[in-house]
């Protein structure tokens, strides 16, 4: 089984972010990862246990084992994949900078999802 992100392509940040990831893990070989637009494929949230609008709202990794990633979590894991990035997942995982990392993110994702529902993107 692939790993899988599961993203929101409605969001043009989300969207924006994804499609980089996307490319630059692409471009160092890395193609054994699918990527769940849950915007165009609703469905597939059932896949993770969470409901939509919780999708929406941050990202989602699930590895090859299953284990489901969240948020900041699925980015760090990301990132410890893509060859010039693993510094960057290396850093988020350190103790104090991962709890800043959080807390940052889970603001962030909180705004631009009321920013999405308010700019009726869904």
């Amino acid at each position: 089984m692939p790993s899988k992100v599961y993203y929101n392509s409605a969001c043009p940040v989300c969207n924006a972010g994804i499609k980089d990831q996307r490319q630059r893990m692409e471009s160092c070989g890395i193609k054994d990862i699918e990527w769940v637009d849950v915007h165009n494929n609703p469905d597939a949230v059932s896949e993770v246990g969470s409901s939509l609008e919780q999708v929406r709202e941050r990202l989602y990794f699930k590895d090859t084992n299953g284990v489901l990633n969240i948020g900041a979590d699925a980015f760090i894991h990301l990132w410890l994949q893509t060859p010039g990035q693993r510094w960057l997942g290396r850093l988020f995982q350190l103790p104090i900078i991962k709890q800043i990392f959080h807390f940052s993110y889970n603001r962030f994702a909180r705004l631009l999802y009321r920013w999405n529902r308010a700019k009726k993107h869904w």
